[in-house]
């Protein structure tokens, strides 16, 4: 029995790692779609979402949070760093009006940048440590629970509002139109867990079996997005990044939640 319990403690912390190891390496990602994206904006005469000189800076801090992130080194505090860096930079591309995006668009990215910052909140708060020496901040870890709900809320608006998202899901799923509004009731579901702070484990276990084939069929459907819908081909692969550390912040929730 004793040995039966180690092993599966032994899996959780495996599986948590691996969650850390996403969310972690995100903004890695994050930098280098970002400046492929800007230097064929660049090509096109086309000013990129921020300044250049700021971009530079803003790179600069992201590159580091995620460097201490990932070497494990005051991981709570560059956590909050990079959660800080994400929303400032995307309040900043937001003002600057420099590109314009489509509505539903919008929502796409937005919602999954506020995600993300949900992520690196949770991790901020001591969730997935192998070792904690202190204790976990509850108030932090909430808040990220509130982001990710947020994020949730989106995706099932978009579902119901986006004709972009409902012809994604269509294309890719069975089911037709009776699956699209099952996806809307789970995220809904899902959402209100996240968002009230009942059920959080299990809405992140949820979440996290959910996500993989969504990541694959739907944001990974590159064609779809970038031929018929227009989005530009770095932007969605830095959409299809962060989707996978939303999915690494699912996993902490659910094996440290």
């Amino acid at each position: 029995m004793a040995s039966k319990v180690g092993s599966r403690r032994w899996v959780l912390q495996l599986i948590m790692q691996l969650g850390s190891v996403l969310l972690t390496r995100c903004p890695f990602w994050g930098c280098f779609s970002q400046l492929m994206l800007y230097a064929e904006r660049a090509e096109a005469r086309r000013k990129p979402d921020i300044p250049v000189p700021y971009l530079y800076f803003d790179m600069g801090a992201a590159v580091l949070c995620a460097s201490f992130m990932s070497f494990g080194v005051k991981r709570r505090w560059f956590a909050l760093g990079a959660a800080l860096q994400l929303a400032i930079s995307t309040y900043a591309a937001y003002i600057g009006g420099y590109v314009h995006y489509g509505d539903w668009l919008k929502v796409r990215m937005y919602s999954r940048t506020v995600a993300i910052i949900g992520g690196f909140l949770v991790l901020a708060s001591g969730a997935g440590e192998l070792y904690r020496r202190k204790p976990r901040s509850r108030s932090l870890q909430s808040t990220g629970q509130v982001f990710l709900g947020i994020y949730l809320i989106c995706v099932a608006y978009s579902l119901q509002h986006s004709k972009e998202d409902r012809l994604a899901y269509l294309n890719q799923l069975p089911g037709g139109e009776l699956m699209i509004q099952l996806f809307f009731v789970l995220y809904g579901i899902l959402a209100l867990a996240f968002l009230s702070g009942y059920y959080v484990t299990l809405a992140a276990q949820i979440l996290a079996v959910l996500l993989p084939p969504v990541i694959l069929l739907i944001d990974g459907n590159v064609t779809y997005w970038h031929n018929t819908r227009r989005v530009e081909f770095w932007n969605q692969m830095k959409l299809l990044g962060e989707s996978v550390g939303i999915f690494g912040a699912a996993i902490i929730l659910a094996t440290d939640g």
